[in-house]
């Protein structure tokens, strides 16, 4: 296998190990939830927790609060919970979650371009 040259600093020999945090952090981000809720907050704005669900079409509750929070554990997103009645949560990216959504976003572009024809090819090749 090549592995490119800029992850070559980080695996020289080109092994991605099991033990490398990398794959925690490939986890939390990759997933499908907290894919979407990262690339919903990459437009800026802090989003509100109704806001978030409704982007991020599909997601359960659960699954949105267990996102969140381990997102937020890694420093990827900030919850700013204001002490008011009805309580107001807003969610934002940190400095951290803004230059990963900023690498993220031109893959979701590319594979927005071309999903309907991966999946196409897809089921035609299940189809045989």
């Amino acid at each position: 296998m090549t592995v490119s040259q800029n992850l070559r600093r980080h695996f020289p020999d080109g092994i991605f190990s099991s033990g490398c945090p990398s794959r925690v952090v490939l986890d939390h981000v990759t997933s499908k939830w907290g894919a979407l809720v990262l690339l919903a907050l990459a437009e800026g704005e802090p989003l509100r927790w109704s806001e978030l669900r409704r982007r991020a079409e599909g997601v359960s509750e659960k699954m949105l609060a267990q996102t969140l929070r381990v997102l937020e554990a890694d420093g990827l997103v900030h919850r700013d919970a204001r002490p008011v009645v009805p309580p107001h949560v807003e969610y934002s990216l940190t400095t951290r979650g803004t230059e990963l959504a900023e690498r993220m976003v031109p893959l979701m572009d590319w594979i927005a371009d071309h999903a309907a024809a991966i999946v196409g090819d897809a089921e035609t090749a299940s189809a045989r």
